[in-house]
């Protein structure tokens, strides 16, 4: 109980101002200032959520795009740890991929999602690999970044005591780098919930993406708002949950009490 008190302290404000958001769009929708129609009052969305809950589409739409969003940064996020490090430890290759890596990364993933569907149609593998391509960049970018910075002293030690090349790597670089690769994680997985919805919204049978899209379609506002706040709030429980990880592994980390 104790605990809770002092974290409502901490977080008074965080709370107080989207209260206050919500007292104000809900006597404006009561007096009549916002149409139903386009912003329905949350006390509405609220209700509309509870039916979906009830009736289980809230969930099935969601758990797709959540095993969806697993499949893709797995596989994203593996091959970026494994190129970054490759990049950032080997010179020739580093400059061998620049160009192509400097042409490549720009690119929306949205743009991809095209060119996926044509090569290899509207199956569940090119809405795994846009998610895929999303993660890859913003994890390989974080892998290269941290090792490069990482301080040249503990490189000289690692020398001077004569370790192997496999010994640097596992128990000086990528330690050391460590913080910046779960940052790179915890933006991929953001990056990689927006490519999944842009997905979905494209071409989908089932999905939040698609609950969306569908909603639209039938002019249900409260269903399409109930399906973006999911996404919004299934983003915040994901980040805790990396958060909370990233602290347990990285408890020597002391910027992490920062956070």
């Amino acid at each position: 109980m104790n605990r809770f008190i002092g974290w409502l302290g901490e977080k008074y404000l965080a709370l107080a101002l989207p209260a206050v958001f919500l007292a104000i769009w809900q006597a404006a929708g009561h007096w009549g200032f916002v149409r139903a129609t386009l912003l329905p009052q949350p006390s509405a969305i609220v209700i509309t959520l509870i039916e979906l809950v009830e009736n289980g589409e809230l969930f099935v739409h969601l758990g797709v795009s959540i095993v969806r969003v697993a499949e893709g940064f797995i596989i994203g996020a593996a091959l970026g740890v494994l190129v970054g490090v490759q990049v950032a430890l080997v010179k020739k290759l580093r400059c061998a991929v620049s160009l192509i890596f400097g042409v490549l990364r720009p690119i929306p993933v949205i743009a991809w999602i095209p060119v996926l569907i044509l090569w290899m149609g509207i199956d569940e593998g090119s809405k795994i690999t846009v998610i895929a391509i999303g993660s890859f960049w913003t994890v390989l970018v974080s892998v290269i970044q941290g090792i490069r910075n990482v301080d040249k002293k503990y490189l000289e030690v690692s020398t001077i005591f004569e370790k192997d090349q496999f010994t640097l790597l596992t128990k000086v670089v990528l330690p050391a780098a460590l913080p910046a690769i779960f940052t790179g994680v915890r933006v991929g997985i953001d990056v990689a919930w927006r490519s999944v919805v842009a997905a979905e919204l494209i071409a989908a049978s089932s999905g939040i993406g698609y609950m969306i899209m569908y909603a639209r379609e039938l002019s249900q506002i409260d269903v399409v708002l109930v399906g973006v706040l999911s996404i919004g709030f299934t983003g915040i429980i994901i980040e805790q949950l990396l958060k909370r990880l990233e602290k347990r592994l990285l408890s020597w980390n002391v910027n992490l009490h920062e956070l």
